[in-house]
Parts: structure tokens; sequence; C-alpha cells
């Protein structure tokens, strides 16, 4: 869990990389959803800009938003609530 937590802490431009590979991003796709230019992406990983402390969260939410669409169901208890309502 240790690794974990530094991670979120700390995103080098390889993790940046690998993780916007594993989890299917293209470097626009990335920008978009972050709100950044390409250019921006294509610059913290190659380490010619620096990584803002808040990006490991900011994947991490990516993932957790991700990983609801997959599984449409949600992940707590008030969008549980919002979601009852709906069907």
């Amino acid at each position: 869990m240790e690794s974990l937590h530094q991670w979120l802490l700390f995103v080098t431009p390889e993790d940046l990389k690998h993780w916007r590979e594993l989890n299917g991003y293209t470097q626009m796709k990335l920008a978009a959803a972050l709100r950044v230019s390409r250019v921006t992406v294509a610059r913290w990983e190659t380490g010619t800009r620096e990584i803002p402390s808040f990006l490991g969260l900011a994947l991490a939410g990516l993932e957790a938003i991700d990983a609801e669409k997959k599984s449409g169901k949600p992940k707590t208890e008030k969008e549980a609530k919002a979601y009852g309502k709906k069907g």
C-alpha cells in the first residue's frame, strides 16, 4: 500500500506513460479528460514539463470513473440513491 500512496503523490514521466497506455488513453484523450493540451501531456511524459503534484489523484479519479462506466453501478451511497430514482 505504501507504494500506491507514494505513486499518488509523485508520478514520474514513465509512470504517466505506462498508466495512460495501460488504461487505453491516447495523449489526446487524456488531455481532454484533464482539460489540458495534448502538448502538455507529451511534455509531462518526456519530462520537459514538471508533472503537477495532484496528477496521481486525478488519474485515480479517472480510473474510478472508467470502472463505474464499465460496471454501470454507482460507487457511493449518494449515487446509489440517485441511481435508484432513475430506474
